[in-house]
């Protein structure tokens, strides 16, 4: 009786602390560098999660993107300022640079095979640096003024590879297609 209450007792405990873990959401993040986000949300797919403070009266976001990746890897997080898809999208790109230094900027996509080079932005963006932590690359970033709207077209997206310090495209596929979606910077 002592055997089995012992067991049953430990699969208990063992099943909650998997439970906690499942239930971990980006309001539960703590930034390594103390950084303090007001809103948050995790994203729908590529395991990915969107950090912010929104000024509406400059129209301006403090943002942090991060993905679980590899060193190897790569990541990005954008706004397409008048579609919903990838062409057209302004993003912020962060990868292990051959020289070692975690690098982060501003790249243009202006198609569905893009140069993913450093280039201007539509709107500014400021502030921009990346991190590695806890198995994910992290872009720290100011962006905006942004147009007259709250509301933003946002794509993320993650690639396993980077050649010659150019990320490589990503998969063709599932969740690779759907990191896209609306993001209201005031409701969330």
């Amino acid at each position: 009786m002592a055997t089995s209450f012992r067991v049953v007792s430990v699969i208990a405990v063992l099943s909650s602390l998997f439970l906690l873990a499942s239930c971990q959401t980006c309001s539960n993040y703590t930034f390594s560098n103390n950084k303090v986000f007001s809103s948050c949300s995790d994203l729908p797919c590529l395991d990915a999660h969107i950090h912010w403070n929104y000024n509406s009266s400059t129209r301006r976001a403090e943002i942090a993107y991060r993905a679980t990746q590899e060193p190897t890897g790569w990541i990005a997080w954008g706004i397409n300022p008048t579609e919903s898809g990838m062409p057209g999208s302004q993003v912020l790109v962060a990868f292990l640079h051959s020289n070692g230094n975690l690098i982060a900027y501003p790249t243009a996509i202006t198609s569905y095979d893009p140069p993913m080079e450093p280039s201007s932005l539509s709107f500014p963006v400021s502030n921009i640096s990346a991190e590695y932590a806890k198995n994910e690359m992290i872009i720290f970033a100011v962006v905006g003024p942004l147009g007259n709207s709250s509301t933003v077209n946002q794509i993320w997206q993650t690639g396993t590879s980077v050649s010659n310090d150019i990320p490589q495209m990503h998969e063709l596929a599932g969740p690779h297609l759907q990191s896209l979606g609306t993001l209201d910077f005031l409701s969330g």
